[in-house]
């Protein structure tokens, strides 16, 4: 497949992409200068011009980050390639055109627990996207886990001023080289639609409520996650104190934690979670959770939608039906004893782990659904960490009077006998049109069922990019969420139905513990 040079300009200077069948792509892209050194867990810095032309042929390196566990569901697609390093703040950008044609731009955060993962993934690449549907494709490599959302500023007295929102203030200098730059990459800067998966969309949430944020994008698409993920200065503090007890470092020798090396940096945020939990059983399975510090992020992600600050932004929210079933991929096929699926509920339901078990045994034996103590505790979960709460967004946005776009994916993996279900992650294939590749087939499916789907989603996602609304001819109407929680039911069909699953939603109205999931 031959391909041509083409070179853009700007603000920074030249670079030199590649053209193949009618796709420019610019890999490799720095929209920040390396956060290395004494720029170690500070706010990104401006990336310094460049003389001459600067190749972009290639994807840049990728944060520090622990290899994904082996996986035949999706082995190979999620790879990360590329090496690791600090100096890791680098986009990449695909575009059928360097125009003035002003297209609509989509720019995607990647998921990974804000500890794995990059915007160079092949699960992300942007190519077909731009050639198909004449949008302009942008995604991001951040700083993660301890390197992007330690807060350390409060334990070393300033000495290293970190926050615990680097990264994010990384996605913020992306999206500020888009509206300096994409104009010149056939892109509209006025036009950016946001979006991301897990935790890239709770990093969208934090966007939405994040003040420097605010006029860099119009449209927000938030998948398999809402805007309820968040934490205390003293939280963040907290876990800071552990870390630096995990490495063994005084907080007050800025100098050693500026030069302990990466990798023992990581394994460090892996010994964290456990230490974590030893502290507080109820701890969740993230601990980088954006921190509320009431200037940076001035409040809750949810708290501020429900304040207004999504008023002036479009907003698609929704999640797959099975999300934590992916769990389910392991081998042996794990199977729970109705003891061991209590016992794990009790770690976030306490006393009420047995009626919910009860509840949703019953709801999906007359569905005619699995309801084995595994099946019922997965479903459990993935309701109380995903479903619901992307239920609570959407509810806040037509209290504002400004009611999004609300889905749930419903298409089951054909891996491991269907047992996955629609599980997390399953749509993206779909949506960036890499479905296709060998790797993926395995956990997305082929055949023309699978090729309407993704002729579907990528109709639906780029109308929605385009005009704020996903309605298009392939799909028909898609109202508003409202008062009559009209949800787009996303499968083999494409259906609209009105409250779907309706009796699961009333019994977490009715739990007396919403701070167990995290919206009180």
């Amino acid at each position: 497949m031959s391909t041509e040079s083409v070179i853009v300009s700007t603000t920074c200077g030249k670079l030199e992409g590649e053209s193949c069948n009618g796709v420019n792509a610019f890999r490799g892209v720095p929209y920040a200068a390396p956060p290395v050194g004494e720029l170690r867990w500070r706010a990104p810095q401006p990336v310094q011009p460049w003389d001459g032309v600067r190749p972009a042929r290639a994807f840049g390196p990728v944060s520090h980050q622990h290899p994904l566990p082996p996986s035949e569901i999706h082995k190979g697609i999620l790879d990360v390639p590329g090496i690791h390093s600090e100096d890791c703040l680098y986009l990449n950008v695909w575009t059928p055109g360097l125009d003035d044609a002003e297209r609509s731009v989509l720019f995607w955060i990647h998921s990974g627990g804000l500890e794995y993962g990059s915007g160079s993934q092949p699960l992300y690449d942007g190519t077909t996207l731009a050639a198909t549907r004449d949008v302009v494709v942008v995604t991001i490599n951040y700083r993660l886990g301890a390197l992007g959302y330690l807060r350390l500023t409060d334990l070393t007295g300033g000495a290293i001023p970190s926050t615990g929102n680097e990264g994010r203030m990384d996605e913020i200098a992306a999206l500020t080289w888009v509206r300096d730059n994409i104009a010149a990459f056939g892109g509209d800067p006025d036009n950016v639609t946001i979006f991301g998966q897990s935790a890239g969309s709770i990093e969208v949430a934090a966007l939405l409520a994040i003040t420097p944020a605010q006029g860099l994008f119009r449209r927000a698409a938030l998948h398999s996650t809402a805007t309820h993920s968040s934490q205390t200065i003293e939280n963040a503090n907290r876990m800071s104190e552990l870390f630096l007890d995990i490495l063994g470092i005084d907080p007050r020798d800025a100098d050693t934690l500026r030069e302990v090396e990466p990798a023992r940096l990581v394994q460090a945020s892996t010994d964290l979670l456990g230490r974590m939990k030893q502290e507080d059983p109820n701890s969740g399975r993230m601990h980088f959770n954006p921190v509320v510090d009431g200037d940076f992020l001035p409040m809750r992600p949810y708290d501020a939608v429900r304040g207004g600050a999504a008023d002036d932004i479009s907003v698609m929210v929704g999640t797959t039906l099975d999300e934590t079933r992916l769990a389910l991929g392991s081998e042996p096929p794990l199977q729970l004893y109705y003891a061991q699926a209590l016992a794990a509920c009790r770690v976030f339901l306490g006393d009420e782990a047995e009626r919910m078990m009860a509840a949703y045994t019953d709801l999906r034996t007359r569905r005619g659904l699995p309801a084995s103590p595994t099946d019922v505790m997965f479903a459990i979960e993935t309701d109380r960490v995903l479903r619901y709460p992307s239920i609570k967004l959407s509810e806040a946005l037509g209290e504002r009077r400004r009611p999004g776009y609300h889905f749930v994916f419903t298409y089951e993996s054909p891996a491991m006998g269907g047992r996955l279900g629609a599980a997390h992650a399953l749509e993206l294939g779909f949506l960036f049109g890499t479905y296709t590749d060998e790797k993926a087939k395995v956990f997305n499916g082929e055949g023309p069922v699978a090729d309407r789907l993704a002729e579907r989603m990528q109709d639906a996602w780029t109308s929605f990019a385009a005009t704020g609304d996903p309605s298009c001819a392939s799909i028909g109407y898609w109202p508003t969420y409202g008062a009559a929680r009209e949800t787009m039911l996303i499968g083999d069909d494409w259906r609209v139905a009105k409250a779907p699953y309706e009796d699961e939603r009333l019994l977490w109205e009715e739990f007396p513990g919403d701070a167990r999931i995290g919206l009180m």
